[in-house]
């Protein structure tokens, strides 16, 4: 694929870094020319210095002929603009903008942006963790983040089905983990609880 990611600090330059090393053609713009520093010795991929939200620079970086973007600027306003240029401009297929302000990333959800909000991520990760004592671990689909943490089968629940766990607004029993370390979809089977299970639940964070 050809990928352009706009901004090379921690997170652009990790991105772009890796992406390289899949085997991906990759463009980095960024209007502070020692931020390409971040990426790695052995990047190869071409890099440009200016302003990402004029369209003269994301040209020059192959806006024109990218499959995806990713606006990942520690800045949500130019993010915003970067996105909508790519999308309306550009007609960029795959366009997905990270945006720090929680508040802000359903409004900028409505103009059809695929975002992902750190801020909601580390939140909801932190939660999990405090609350359930377990260790969660984060899926992303498109622009949806789901969180998956397994815990003990509650006392109260040895002997009925998982169908019957009631959970949180919002969460669901996904599968059930058994002793012999083999699992059970719960969508597929709604089996029957015991004191060596444990129960994967899914929650929608983002």
């Amino acid at each position: 694929m050809n990928i352009l990611v706009v901004g090379c600090g921690k997170v652009g330059s990790r991105l772009a870094s890796i992406l390289a090393k899949q085997g991906h053609d990759v463009s980095v713009v960024d209007n502070i020319e020692r931020h390409f520093d971040y990426l790695d010795e052995d990047f190869d991929g071409f890099t440009v210095i200016g302003v990402p939200i004029d369209q003269d620079v994301l040209r020059k970086a192959g806006i024109e002929n990218c499959d995806a973007l990713a606006a990942v600027t520690q800045d949500d306003n130019v993010n915003i603009m970067v996105s909508q240029l790519a999308r309306e401009i550009f007609h960029v297929r795959t366009v997905l903008t990270r945006i720090y302000d929680p508040k802000r990333e359903n409004v900028f959800s409505h103009f059809g942006l695929h975002t992902i909000c750190p801020t909601n991520l580390t939140v909801a990760a932190v939660c999990s963790a405090i609350t359930r004592h377990a260790r969660g671990k984060n899926l992303t689909l498109d622009s949806n983040t789901v969180n998956f943490v397994t815990v003990q089968v509650p006392k109260g629940y040895i002997g009925r089905r998982a169908s019957q766990v009631r959970l949180e607004e919002g969460e669901a029993v996904f599968a059930v983990m058994h002793g012999d370390d083999s699992m059970t979809l719960v969508g597929a089977k709604d089996c029957k609880l015991l004191p060596t299970d444990r129960i994967v639940i899914a929650k929608a964070i983002d």
